[in-house]
């Protein structure tokens, strides 16, 4: 917990900072053993420091599970409903918010501190084990999008170290910066030296799509980093076919792009590489895919919706039912795309619609 917080050292408070510390520990350790007594905890505190968790879960009859599996998720859409606070309101340090730029209201994900959510980052990053490059940025600056856990995630990969030099390629005031882009790959191919080139998948969409748009082939052991975040935007396109894009105007391998599965409502996120592999949750978090009849999981390689439990979480609710489709691959899960109902994801989609600023 920051030290400076004004949250009083109630009981409350001392439940918190006795769980940041062990949470804290299980994601420096990335020991997935710690996983389940740590989730039951966490429900607990949860239940008793989040008072609209507390009553959807005595409206559900579900107030002592006995497994991290009988958690009660909430909706993801409840981060619209609710402020799904797990401390007071006066002792929040920070806040991402789903685009709402449509109409349809935003979600807001309340945090006491940034310490599980920047750890959380930091040692995913750990285990990729991927080279410490030059970033070319295809995302808004965290001071341009404050509100965007994307923008924030960036900044944090800087932060600690685990980036080299960083050219960010998109302002609020111009969209996406071509001269900018052009001229920091126009260096590194001059130097030969590998980058890695991170956005949004209508980001590169923007960028690569135009029919005038010359080869940009990226130096020997490059890795582009896509964020997904165009399905639910008027455009459909399937990662196999993204992929050959991004393959065939960049040079690149396709095990050579990774992707990241996250969401404003997480704090940790999933990563895959290359075509035909499985979202990977780190193990201070597990994934579901269950029967959207039954809410029940579903036998592996059988397709559900996916539910996630993130013990970064803290703060807010550890449990969330998405509204995308996966197919289970044992622990992991293959991700398919959203519910055709359900509305453009918030982080990515707002990094997307600044792209477009004339």
């Amino acid at each position: 917990m920051d030290p400076a917080s004004p949250y009083k050292m109630d009981a409350h408070a001392i439940a918190y900072d006795l769980l940041e510390n062990r949470i804290s520990a299980a994601i420096a350790s990335a020991d997935p053993a710690l996983f389940d007594a740590l989730a039951l905890d966490v429900f607990h505190f949860q239940q008793a420091a989040n008072a609209a968790y507390r009553q959807y879960c005595q409206s559900l009859g579900i107030t002592d599970p006995k497994h991290w599996r009988d958690i009660p998720p909430v909706p993801q859409a409840a981060f619209k409903l609710a402020a799904l606070r797990s401390f007071p309101a006066e002792a929040e340090s920070s806040a991402f918010h789903t685009s709402g730029t449509t109409g349809e209201g935003y979600g807001i994900h309340h945090f006491l501190s940034m310490r599980l959510y920047d750890e959380a980052i930091q040692r995913a990053w750990d285990l990729l084990n991927l080279p410490q490059l030059p970033q070319i940025i295809l995302i808004p600056t965290p001071s341009d999008a404050p509100h965007s856990s994307l923008s924030h995630m960036m900044g944090v990969l800087k932060a600690r170290a685990k980036a080299g030099e960083q050219h960010w390629c998109v302002t609020r005031c111009n969209g996406l910066d071509t001269h900018r882009l052009d001229t920091a790959l126009n260096n590194c191919r001059a130097s030969g030296q590998p980058v890695m080139l991170l956005g949004t998948a209508l980001a590169f969409l923007h960028w690569l799509e135009p029919a005038d748009h010359a080869l940009s082939q990226l130096p020997p052991g490059s890795i582009v980093f896509e964020t997904g975040g165009y399905k639910g935007s008027g455009r459909t396109l399937a990662k196999s076919d993204l992929y050959a894009l991004l393959s065939n105007k960049l040079a690149i391998d396709p095990q050579d792009i990774l992707n990241e599965y996250g969401m404003t409502e997480l704090s940790s996120q999933c990563y895959t590489r290359g075509i035909g592999k499985p979202h990977v949750p780190p193990p201070w978090m597990r994934a579901l895919v269950v029967d959207p009849a039954t809410g029940c999981e579903v036998p592996d390689g059988e397709t559900g919706l996916l539910r996630l439990h993130d013990l970064a979480n803290l703060g807010s609710v550890m449990a969330i039912q998405t509204r995308d489709f996966a197919t289970r691959r044992g622990s992991h899960f293959e991700l398919l795309g959203r519910d055709p109902a359900a509305l453009p994801r918030g982080c990515s989609r707002a990094a997307d619609e600044m792209l477009t600023t004339a």
